[in-house]
């Protein structure tokens, strides 16, 4: 008579025949086809006469399972033997999830990142540190639990096996990917971070600052990049208001150095008779302000001699201090977003920026000394990582010598040969040129942190912008795997590689679903602080569906290199035809 069982990790156990029949009841009931208790114990009883009859004193979970599979097909019930088999492989998998589970908890405790390929997964994140650590543990328990419980089994079988590439899977029911910010928008009145609302920025300095702050606010809403689509025409207007500042400060002073205090004081109440009649110092030669400040500064009774050289004086001294506080706004952006942190304190933001097109003097001066900056490198000279930074390149603007941003786009050829930033958009290639509307920078190309794009938008043409939109999620290709399996048979490799494109479509579309059930108050800031386009439109609990359509679903692909050798022995580098063969794929 069997007593005991031998469990999976070797302990004894008592049998308990009872167990047997209540898996198989289970079974009955999962089939829809529910027997009586005494059946499934009768059945169970099947079992342990089998062990019996051959003398094994104690079976192994394994064995008695087995046993269970054969009884159910011989009396005819091979659905239920189905759906026992898939239970039976749905809590292995569950097991050994778990085991490796504290597996990996207990490579993120012990070990150094130095040996911790988990530590060391993403490298803008320190997994030494507490925080670090804090965020891996939490990464890979939210994995785990996906591939366990809420990914479909044959997407998560793919993804485990390395067919494909589940991107930032421990997200995957929270959040999306990232965003092009709109700053020119969202600096507009002030906005909030959730602890107060923050005042429309008054100096290049504020519009530095509230501009990390942003990247940092909408990276704890996101799990990827952070993109400022018009960083020139964003920053433009805190130059303006800075020289603005500096310009009357500056003449007030030097008037009453030069004349008198009370002339001084009636000089700064000029300044606001001007700005009601909508008129304010700028970079720019203004011909119309220049005439009625001179008009207001001699009714106020400045001899015409001293004001000159006061007005002449300050348009240098002015133009001279807004170069220099924007030289240190940008510097300190770069410093800034190479070492705040977001994610509970464990990563520093993923941020990019897109400049290139402001032919404005205030833009200009930004970008200048952005790259004067990122030319200059961090405290010790090293390159700075973030923000990545793209260069919009067009003919008419920056393209050709004699262009207004030409002497900008060699200063970025300079920088980025000796910093390998800023990249490059070449806004007339087709693919850019046919999104392009000449006086509507929102058409203009931007890119994000992982150089992707968000512009053609077959939810609504009409807003095929850049603004406000961002990838909602991707998964890649493993081409390589496809290519070795394939045993050089190109046909049965795109066979193949449509077969696995459908599953990534239908992932990806699955994982939408999930996305698009989220409320705005899920989001505070992308979606509460309308950053993502449209979301204005919605309340603090209205779903955000709709608004998500905007944005992206992306199959991505990795190792055409690869594959090419695997199928036909070389790479693109080093045939014509395998170049060709690369293409066919990419285009496929």
């Amino acid at each position: 008579m069997i007593t005991t069982i031998t469990k999976r990790d070797g302990r004894v156990a008592f049998f308990d025949i009872n167990k047997i029949a209540n898996a198989i009841e289970k079974a009955f009931q999962a089939t829809s086809g529910t027997k009586s208790y005494a059946t499934c114990l009768e059945m169970a009883q099947e079992v342990s006469d089998y062990f019996e009859k051959e003398n094994i004193d104690s079976p192994s979970v394994e064995q008695i399972q087995d046993r269970v599979e054969r009884v159910l097909i011989d009396h005819g019930f091979v659905q239920t033997a189905k759906a026992y088999i898939l239970y039976r492989a749905e809590r292995t998998r569950i097991r050994n999830m778990n085991d490796r589970l504290m597996k990996t908890f207990e490579d993120i405790t012990y070990k150094d990142a130095t040996d911790s390929d988990i530590k060391r997964e993403n490298a803008n994140i320190d997994g030494n540190t507490a925080m670090g650590s804090m965020l891996k543990y939490g990464s890979e328990g939210a994995k785990h639990f996906y591939e366990s419980y809420v990914l479909n089994p044959k997407h998560s079988e793919a993804h485990r096996n390395g067919d494909i590439h589940i991107h930032d899977l421990d997200f995957y029911t929270l959040t999306t990917t990232c965003c092009q910010i709109d700053l020119l928008k969202l600096f507009e009145g002030g906005f909030s971070t959730g602890h107060g609302v923050l005042r429309e920025p008054n100096s290049i300095a504020s519009y530095a600052s509230l501009a990390c702050i942003a990247i940092q606010s909408n990276q704890n809403d996101q799990h990827g990049g952070q993109s400022v689509p018009n960083f020139d025409y964003s920053m433009a207007p805190g130059v303006a208001k800075t020289y603005k500042k500096r310009y009357r400060s500056n003449l007030a002073s030097l008037i009453e150095v030069m004349d008198s205090e009370e002339h001084a004081k009636a000089m700064k109440e000029a300044f606001v008779k001007l700005e009601d009649m909508g008129l304010v110092p700028t970079l720019d030669k203004n011909e119309t302000y220049d005439a009625e400040e001179t008009k207001l500064a001699e009714e106020i009774g400045i001899p015409v001699e001293i004001y000159q050289k006061a007005h002449a004086f300050t348009v240098k001294k002015s133009t001279e201090e807004t170069d220099k506080e924007t030289y240190q706004a940008m510097e300190a952006l770069l410093h800034n977003l190479n070492t705040m942190h977001s994610r509970a304190g464990a990563q520093t933001p993923f941020s990019s920026i897109n400049y290139g097109m402001d032919t404005s003097t205030e833009a200009r001066m930004v970008m200048k000394n952005m790259l004067l900056v990122t030319e200059a490198g961090l405290g010790d000279g090293e390159t700075a990582i973030f923000p990545i930074q793209i260069f919009r390149v067009k003919e008419g603007v920056n393209f050709n010598p004699g262009e207004p941003n030409y002497d900008l786009f060699k200063l970025a050829c300079r920088v980025s040969a000796k910093r390998l930033f800023p990249n490059f958009s070449f806004q007339d290639a087709p693919f850019n040129l046919k999104y392009y509307k000449e006086g509507h920078p929102e058409t203009e190309i931007a890119y994000m942190g992982c150089r992707t794009r968000v512009m053609a938008n077959v939810h609504d043409p009409e807003k095929e912008i850049t603004p406000g939109r961002g990838n909602l999620s991707f998964t890649s290709i493993n081409l390589p795997r496809i290519a070795i399996m394939a045993n050089k048979n190109i046909d049965w490799f795109f066979n193949e590689l449509d077969h696995k494109t459908d599953l990534v479509v239908e992932q990806l579309l699955e994982r939408f679903e999930i996305q698009a059930k989220k409320k705005v108050h899920n989001y505070p800031f992308l979606m509460g602080e309308g950053i993502w386009i449209d979301s204005d439109k919605l309340g603090c609990n209205d779903e955000v569906r709709e608004v998500l359509k905007n944005g992206t679903l992306s199959v991505g692909f990795i190792g055409l290199a690869e594959a090419l050798k695997a199928l036909i022995g070389v790479h693109h580098g080093e045939s014509e035809v395998a170049q060709n063969l690369g293409l066919d794929i990419i285009s496929h």
